[in-house]
């Protein structure tokens, strides 16, 4: 089976069939969060630092660091923003950002293999990234969208991760190194958009046998109760075949759709995660006493 391993110095992650989901914290990133905006920009990287570790406590496994910020020092501030979490967490690190020198300033001062967020089908944007992430030995996500824009027809964007992939190959990138992202739209605006997803996915494990990943929360932008309707989605989008997601694990109910997920597709073996995570430890206390005061009677 695929899996995609990445790295930080100090810890290893697989992303794979048949493992856990893996959640990969969304939160330091500027876009739409304008006070993250206004103090990465004024070099204060205090609310990253805590982003991250609060997002590692909850239970994310990978954090994305982006660093886009209108009329400021991308390069410069993503490199310094990678330093930064590396050294407050152990998790790895995608690193995110659709310019190529942000992209190569966060790749020089990594440690470890990280995610490449991300290289999309155009050919000019493939040979500017295939190339970098083929010399750093990173992993990279493939956005199925190329300059005719985003399909509505999964099988045109399954002909989209299927270039990039066979592109990658060519500049000896393994297909297990490609983690394809079938694109999320909100479905309060495309009524099909789940159901694309859930098609493609299935396509990308069963015909090229790459892991995915995707933006989570882009489908229910604009609903209410959005983290009900975002958690049903990863649960539905895992039993598919989805192997990760970029996300925020501050949500309980989101989280709990993804580990009931992993308890049902067989991930969670004897179900041992879940029992951890969801186990009262007052009533398992409360069991043992009792047990203890009959025995003690029944002496």
């Amino acid at each position: 089976m695929t899996d995609t391993i990445l790295s930080s110095p100090s810890r290893e992650v697989a992303i794979g069939f048949g493992r856990p989901f893996v959640m990969i914290g969304e939160r330091i990133n500027p876009t739409g969060r304008k006070l993250l905006a206004e103090e990465m920009k004024a070099g204060d990287f205090s609310r990253v630092e805590a982003d991250a570790i609060a997002q590692v406590e909850a239970g994310a496994q990978m954090l994305d660091i982006n660093a886009g910020i209108p009329l400021a020092d991308e390069p410069a501030l993503l490199a310094r923003a990678v330093q930064l979490v590396q050294s407050v967490v152990d998790v790895p690190l995608s690193i995110d950002s659709s310019i190529i020198e942000a992209l190569e300033a966060g790749l020089a001062v990594y440690e470890g293999k990280p995610l490449v967020n991300s290289v999309t089908g155009e050919d000019e944007v493939l040979e500017r990234v295939l190339p970098l992430v083929a010399r750093t030995g990173a992993a990279v996500v493939a956005i199925s969208n190329d300059d005719t824009g985003i399909s509505e027809d999964p099988d045109v964007r399954f002909a989209v991760a299927k270039k990039i992939v066979e592109r990658a190959a060519d500049h000896g990138i393994p297909s297990s190194d490609v983690v394809v992202d079938p694109l999320v739209m909100p479905i309060g605006a495309m009524g099909t958009a789940g159901q694309q997803v859930f098609r493609l996915v299935r396509r990308l494990r069963e015909e090229l046998q790459v892991n995915t990943t995707c933006g989570a929360s882009n489908v229910s932008f604009g609903l209410p109760n959005r983290h009900a309707v975002t958690g049903t989605f990863l649960a539905m989008a895992i039993s598919h075949g989805m192997t990760s997601a970029i996300m925020s694990p501050m949500h309980p109910e989101v989280k709990a759709a993804i580990q009931a997920a992993d308890v049902l597709t067989g991930a969670d073996t004897n179900c041992a995660s879940w029992i951890r995570q969801n186990r009262d430890p007052e009533a398992a206390g409360g069991g043992r006493e009792r047990r203890g005061n009959r025995r003690r009677q029944s002496a």
